[in-house]
Order: C-alpha cells, then structure tokens, then sequence
C-alpha cells in the first residue's frame, strides 16, 4: 500500500516531468535570475503584477528534479495571491525548510502549503534545501526589482 512518502515523490515527479507555468513574460514583468553552482541549477523568475496581486508568474531554466519541482509548484502556489500573501508563503515555506525562524505571530495569517509540503523531506538532507529555495530566494528578488 502506497505510503504518504509515495505520494510526496509523485507529485514531486509529475511537476518535474510536467512543470507548470513554464516560459517567460515580457516587460514590465519583474524578472531575476537565479543560480546554484553547487549543481548547476538555474532559474528565472517573471512576475507580472496587477496592482499587488500577482496576475501571471512563469518560471524557465534547468536543474534537478527537487529545483524544477519547487519552481513549478511555487508558481501554482502564487498566482493570484497578493504580495502580502506570497511574503507570507515564502517566509512559511522557508520555516518549513529550516532556514527561518517562525516568529509565533499570532496576528499572521495561517498560510496552507498545500502541496508544497511534499518538498518537506528535503530538510533530511541539508545539501538539497538550496535547492528547494531556489526558485523562493529568485521570487523574492524579482519582487524587489
């Protein structure tokens, strides 16, 4: 019987073997790009915002299946969120990756990672968090651009 573990790894693998809002947006999108030499992973990140809610997000580059997967399940995750609410996802799925502290704020709204959480057992294995992140740490740039 297949095990919640089972299920994380597919739907790792399917946005993997089928990334979703892939290819990139014209300007004014906001853009950066995103590297990590330790693998070789790449990504660029194009937001097009409509006020502060974020209208149209694509994602391209390569890299491993845990970079290509994250990217591609964080741009389903804040497509027509505000930008509130995609600070809100990044910081939790940075707590979930062990690299922010969650600071208990009672007033904060409960994000839901949904099926981002299937990227939970990367925290196992400290090398890979950069990769997880990536796509997260590009976002944010390119939202500060």
């Amino acid at each position: 019987m297949p095990g919640l573990e089972d299920l994380y790894r597919e739907i790792i693998l399917d946005h993997y073997r089928s990334p979703r809002n892939r290819g990139e947006l014209p300007p004014p999108a906001h853009k950066a790009e995103g590297h990590n030499p330790l693998c070789g992973d790449e990504i660029t990140v194009f937001v097009q915002l409509d006020g502060d809610v974020v209208s149209d997000v694509k994602v391209s580059g390569q890299g491993c299946s845990i970079s290509q997967s994250s990217a591609s399940m964080m741009s389903q995750a804040i497509k027509g969120k505000s930008l509130d609410e995609v600070r809100a996802l990044v910081h939790r799925f940075k707590v979930m990756m062990s690299i922010e502290e969650d600071a208990d704020d009672a007033a904060a709204p409960t994000v839901k990672l949904g099926d981002l959480e299937a990227l939970q057992g990367v925290v196992k294995f400290p090398v890979r968090i950069k990769c997880a992140t990536l796509a997260w740490n590009t976002l944010v740039e390119a939202l500060e651009n």
